[in-house]
């Protein structure tokens, strides 16, 4: 079968990806242009992408078209029930990224806490020689051991990140949805959690009940006015309130490796917290460890391997 794969720049240039072997003609882009994909992808019956979108007008012109491999979890970019309609399987990778974005989720916890940021900028531009001391201790350094750890999303990453915490120490709480009963005793009502949480980790996926679900009302019911972390979406929560309550001290910081629109807007709101202590940006790369780019990579050749198999059959 032919295949194309629109966006391999996606994947990091030191990861080498071969070729599933059932594929015959193999065509790789490191990016394409909406314009780009027609001409790129008119004789493909596979088509491999991670964020190129794919709609109904687009997929109605690609008549040999059998299946679109996703190369990550989500499948926005794609329009399924048009997919559908004309027979073409869309599958996704899940799973492969669970011990990437725990460690991430940790290294924030860790390095807002303990303020990396700023003590880093200080040697590195002679504060702390203009200073004298032998040390310095402006921002607080803030421990794990002796906090509570707010886990909104508690599937398997939400689960991974719980077992690296407990081994810090830190107490860890499950969040129920909002407006919802606890499922049963391992979780505790919605607004508990904001309540009594020292860090919030918000790792749940993005949907009509999650988007905007961090926003002014729920931050003020975190009384203890948190580190927020945010590796789960963009929409998850809104900016200009994360930015508000960072600014009134509402929020001891945030951490966010995703955006509502990736590479974010020259006028996203978060940026303009960029220079606080205790805020850290990343450009959506929690997912991106070499383990994990290359496990995405052996899941995807396995399920394209099985469906040339299966339709040769």
């Amino acid at each position: 079968m032919k295949a194309v794969f629109l966006d391999r720049a996606t994947f990091s240039a030191e990861i080498t990806l071969v070729a599933p072997e059932k594929i015959s003609d193999w065509q790789v882009f490191d990016r394409t242009s909406a314009e780009e994909v027609y001409e790129r992808a008119q004789d493909a019956e596979i088509i491999i992408t991670n964020k190129v979108v794919l709609h109904a007008d687009l997929l109605a012109r690609l008549p040999r078209l059998k299946l679109i491999q996703i190369t990550a979890t989500g499948m926005n970019n794609v329009d399924i029930p048009a997919a559908q309609a004309r027979g073409i399987a869309v599958k996704n990778v899940a799973a492969y990224s669970v011990e990437s974005v725990a460690e991430h989720v940790m290294m924030f916890m860790l390095a807002a806490l303990r303020g990396l940021k700023p003590y880093h900028q200080a040697v590195q531009d002679g504060s702390w020689q203009a200073d004298g001391r032998f040390c310095l201790t402006e921002p607080s350094i803030l421990d794990l051991h002796n906090k509570t750890l707010g886990i909104i999303g508690a599937g398997d990453v939400g689960k991974a990140i719980t077992q690296r915490a407990t081994a810090f120490g830190m107490q860890v709480l499950w969040a129920e949805r909002r407006d919802k009963a606890p499922r049963n005793s391992d979780y505790l009502p919605f607004e508990e959690v904001l309540a009594k949480a020292d860090v919030i980790s918000l790792n749940c996926p993005l949907t009509d009940e999650t988007k905007s679900l961090i926003k002014r009302d729920t931050i003020a019911l975190m009384k203890k006015k948190p580190l927020l972390i945010n590796a789960a979406r963009g929409p998850v929560v809104e900016s200009q309130a994360v930015v508000d309550a960072v600014e009134a001290g509402e929020l001891l910081g945030y951490c966010g490796d995703v955006f509502i629109q990736e590479p974010p807007a020259a006028d996203e709101a978060l940026l303009r917290i960029s220079e606080h202590p205790r805020v850290l940006f990343t450009p959506h790369i929690a997912w991106a460890s070499e383990y994990a780019q290359r496990k995405l990579w052996t899941i995807l050749t396995e399920q394209v391997n099985d469906f040339i198999a299966q339709t040769e059959e």
